[in-house]
């Protein structure tokens, strides 16, 4: 990459040379890692697609998103990541960090959102088909609290693209360029970022410039 990008510039330098170069600088590639192997579940039910890919609401808590990521910690170890926004400012409601991708973990997201945000009967909220979301305990929950259950088509990473962005928003602006230690050191980061910066300073270019906290009250 780096060898791509000293070329387009017009230097012509080995990969040797530049890695030499690299290692006496002690600069370090920025490399992805492989996604982690998912087991899939059994979906218990899963529901039609009520949104279509229209992503805007008129009023907040009315349609929200989740869905899950993986992170890393310096040592390598996976941590799971499992995040709600509103559709109508694009502003995280609730977020929280496991060890693994469980229906556990998603209900206690959905839980935390709700007595945050404390939405009306008939809250839209929108996943893909992941076993989490079509599990009996998660779509029990979600009728106790009169949510509606709206779901992507399988295979198509578009039919959630709000949440999509946030992650992608998430993992360029702060994992990529911190290492965290442990645990408790990733959490805290997250939930600074995503409640502090994302939610009320970062520009949104969906909100024409401002930041979800001032969208919502503009």
């Amino acid at each position: 990459m780096m060898q791509k990008l000293l070329s387009a510039h017009g230097f012509d330098y080995s990969a040797g040379t530049i890695h030499k170069y690299m290692k006496e600088l002690r600069l370090r590639s920025i490399v992805r890692r492989r996604k982690p192997r998912y087991e899939k579940g059994n979906a218990h039910k899963v529901f039609p697609d009520l949104l279509n890919q229209n992503f805007r609401t008129d009023k907040p808590n009315q349609i929200w998103c989740v869905d899950f990521t993986y992170l890393y910690l310096k040592s390598g170890r996976v941590r799971y990541n499992c995040t709600i926004i509103d559709l109508y400012d694009r502003s995280v409601v609730s977020t929280l960090n496991g060890e693994h991708i469980t229906t556990e973990l998603a209900i206690r997201t959905l839980q935390t959102a709700i007595k945050r945000h404390k939405p009306a009967k008939g809250l839209i909220l929108h996943s893909d088909q992941g076993s989490q979301f079509t599990s009996k305990e998660f779509v029990r929950f979600c009728q106790t609290h009169f949510i509606q259950q709206s779901m992507s088509r399988a295979g198509c990473p578009y039919d959630n693209a709000p949440i999509e962005r946030y992650f992608n928003t998430l993992k360029h602006e702060l994992i990529r360029l911190f290492e965290f230690s442990n645990a408790s050191e990733l959490d805290r980061a997250i939930a600074n970022f995503a409640y502090g910066w994302y939610n009320r300073i970062r520009p949104h270019t969906f909100n024409d410039g401002l930041s979800p906290a001032a969208a919502r009250v503009a």
